[in-house]
């Protein structure tokens, strides 16, 4: 836990995903409720952040926006892009997360 508390890229991808996950589920409420939504460009934005990992398994979880392509579609390929930059910071760069 001292490792993760020491590096401000983790904390940062913790807090972001956590946003993700709230953001979503109140997007969910207010599509129940027939309120103001939040904006797909908005659920992206925190998508490319870092949050699309726990974005896309909240949606899948309580099934919001499963049947948009680009949600289903996008937030995966966004993942990928994520893991690639990862493991090309990892690579080139061993000693970053330490």
């Amino acid at each position: 836990m001292e490792f993760i508390l020491k590096n401000p890229i983790l904390v940062f991808i913790i807090v972001i995903n956590l946003v993700a996950v709230v953001v979503c589920i109140a997007d969910k409420i207010k599509a129940i409720y027939k309120k103001r939504r939040v904006s797909e460009k908005s659920l992206f934005t925190i998508s490319f952040l870092g949050g699309a990992t726990l974005m896309y398994l909240t949606m899948l979880v309580i099934r919001h926006k499963t049947k948009h392509k680009r949600f289903m579609v996008g937030l995966p390929l966004i993942i990928l892009l994520h893991a690639v930059i990862l493991l090309l910071v990892i690579h080139y760069f061993p000693n970053f997360l330490t």
